[in-house]
């Protein structure tokens, strides 16, 4: 267990690979808000179907804290729900080649990744990756790794103890 500890170290993504991860899955929140409007609009340019659009119009009207609130949940939820299901990979880490795992190379379980994921609601915790460890990954003990090199190192790893094991037998 505490052998992969380096190894999840020495492959952890760069800050510029964890900025992108976080620039593209607001993307595609954003997108999503976007899309929302749009199937509103279109429902009731053709067939009359106000009921989204009065969503969507009430959700307009709502206060700064409230909208900060909603669109914080979403977040929350699209990136819980996707890291979970997904084992570690949001379309921003699909895109950029990275990968949640636990600080032992181990795959995070579901308490990691809802710890990993309320972690983020706390003020300016999305600047913390600027630091070695973003909050979110300190708190749940799990890191954001670059997938090629991290299963590259482990394999190397793996043909070096099975050849130790030929020599001796």
């Amino acid at each position: 267990m505490r052998k992969y500890l380096l190894v999840v170290d020495r492959n952890k993504a760069e800050k510029l690979t964890r900025f992108a991860n976080f620039f593209i899955d607001r993307l595609v929140i954003s997108v999503f808000f976007l899309a929302l409007g749009f199937t509103a609009s279109l429902l009731y340019n053709l067939a009359n179907i106000d009921f989204l659009l009065k969503i969507v119009y009430k959700m307009s009207e709502i206060n700064r804290f409230l909208d900060i609130l909603i669109t914080s949940l979403i977040y929350f939820m699209y990136t819980f729900l996707i890291e979970y299901f997904t084992k570690g990979r949001s379309i921003g880490k699909y895109i950029t080649g990275t990968k949640v795992i636990c600080i032992d190379g181990t795959e995070p379980t579901f308490n990691d990744y809802l710890v990993r994921n309320i972690s983020r609601i706390v003020p300016f915790d999305t600047f913390s990756f600027l630091g070695e460890n973003g909050w979110h990954d300190k708190w749940s003990e799990t890191r954001v790794i670059n997938i090629k090199n991290y299963q590259a190192e482990i394999q190397a790893k793996s043909e070096i103890e099975d050849l130790g094991k030929k020599e001796i037998a």
